[in-house]
């Protein structure tokens, strides 16, 4: 049995407490921040070619898997609405060893999340004006990065609807001016992609395992539990509409994309195929404005990634698994400054390291997380709290085992140097937790009631989103 949580929603605390200042809009727009809207792009090439042209029906199929695990976040973020995400309710259902090691695993995840865009941002600046070297553009996004990490929720907020806005602007320009250009514009070619090819479901499949990546980062919405005005009710409505919106505008994105080169073979340049197609449709000037956005939307991305690991940390240190002062909040800001700035200064390890290094780092963490989170709510919600019955048989049980199959799936398309990494990773993180437990001298305070954690009362103008 488990106690009231010294770190939970409604605990008294005796310093500064993260401040609550999401709504829903807020949290959505978070998570398509997480997710980068603009991300088709990154994978575009590849899950065509794998695809055979059927880029659309891998990104629908995607999306149902990522629903399924979208759903067990919800509902765990719903019972357990605290701070940490997946280390939280890995904690609550299986005990705070499993807990740590899935945290450690999404630390492995969220550590290079942000450098991945750290290195993107390099990248296309450097394409945008050439005279900037990459690195110094990826040390110039990595210090802007760290300042929005101390500056917390409430000012990033504001940004991220800009952005959010941005991209989706880009993306309807795209789609309208790919349709008003298509070579051959009829029924066909607008179904044709969103159906199986000759080859049948197997590439769709296989390519729906590469885009599926581009989903990584909606999970993060969950850490923000503390800062939400009404966690019980808008954090699991911000992970599952921030998904969904999400997987549609890959799809619509991506439907353009056939429109706009129906062979795509035509296309010179798989890689940077995003950029090639925003010319075809638009020209030069929907290529620089794309970029632009894209760039913003790196900068806002690699925020959230980074206010998503810090909070993890924090969470750990709080409960004393971690060093304690990684449990300080700004007095100002009411941010976890402490492991903001030290996952800053972890991030410069992406000016020694390649853009492939980078990604291969991120998928072992964010699976583990998804899976054992899929497990979680089997073991919290259908037997601990027994919430059986028809409905509580579909979400509780059978919806969470299909999202750990769809997630089991996606590891088929891991490289074994991914895996070798992921054992070590978390070979040192078992070997942190037994030293740091022995090093506080016993069982860590990880504390979650079992009942339902109401949310926070709402008076006055913080019951209105800002």
């Amino acid at each position: 049995m488990y106690t009231t949580p010294t770190s939970g929603a409604e605990a008294p605390v005796s310093g500064p407490t993260l401040r609550r200042v999401l709504g829903l809009p807020s949290l959505v727009a978070f998570g398509l921040t997480s997710m980068g809207i603009l991300s088709v792009v990154a994978v575009y090439g590849a899950g065509t070619e794998i695809s055979d042209g059927h880029l659309p029906a891998a990104y629908m199929a995607a999306l149902i898997a990522m629903l399924f695990t979208a759903h067990s976040y919800g509902q765990m973020a719903r019972h357990v609405p605290v701070t940490g995400g997946a280390y939280a309710y890995a904690s609550r259902a299986f005990g705070k060893p499993v807990g740590f090691l899935v945290g450690w695993a999404m630390m492995l995840d969220y550590l290079f999340l942000p450098m991945v865009n750290f290195l993107l941002f390099g990248l296309y600046l450097n394409s945008l004006l050439p005279g900037i070297p990459p690195q110094l553009a990826v040390l110039a996004c990595l210090l802007v990065v760290g300042v929005f990490s101390v500056i917390g929720v409430g000012w990033i907020k504001k940004m991220n609807f800009l952005v959010v806005t941005a991209s989706v602007l880009v993306i309807i320009a795209f789609v309208a001016l790919a349709i008003l250009n298509a070579p051959d514009l009829t029924m066909e070619n607008v179904t044709r992609p969103l159906t199986l090819g000759q080859g049948g479901i197997a590439p769709v499949m296989a390519a729906a395992a590469i885009v599926a990546f581009a989903f990584l980062g909606f999970d993060g919405v969950s850490t923000l539990s503390e800062e939400a005005r009404t966690p019980r009710r808008d954090v699991p409505r911000g992970i599952i509409l921030s998904t969904l919106f999400a997987g549609l505008g890959y799809t619509l994105f991506s439907v353009a994309g056939s429109l706009i080169a129906p062979e795509w073979r035509s296309i010179e340049n798989l890689d940077a195929a995003g950029t090639e197609l925003m010319q075809r449709a638009g020209g030069d000037v929907l290529m620089v404005v794309f970029v632009i956005v894209n760039l913003g939307g790196l900068v806002l991305c690699g925020t959230a990634a980074q206010m998503s690991v810090s909070r993890v940390i924090y969470a750990m240190g709080r409960d004393r698994i971690l060093p304690g002062a990684l449990a300080s909040l700004n007095p100002r800001f009411r941010t976890p400054h402490v492991a903001a700035l030290l996952v800053s200064g972890v991030s410069l390890v992406a000016l020694f390291i390649t853009l492939e290094q980078a990604v291969y780092m991120i998928n072992f963490g964010a699976l583990i997380a998804f899976a054992v989170v899929n497990l979680a709510t089997i073991k919290v919600l259908f037997f601990d709290l027994r919430k059986r019955g028809a409905t509580g048989i579909l979400r509780n049980l059978l919806l969470p085992l299909l999202g750990f199959a769809s997630i089991a799936w996606l590891w088929t398309s891991l490289a074994w140097f991914t895996y070798l990494l992921g054992v070590t990773w978390l070979a040192i993180g078992a070997t942190i937790f037994v030293l740091r437990r022995r090093h506080v001298g016993g069982p860590t305070d990880l504390g979650f009631d079992d009942a339902d954690i109401a949310d926070p009362p709402l008076t006055g103008a913080r019951s209105v989103e800002a």
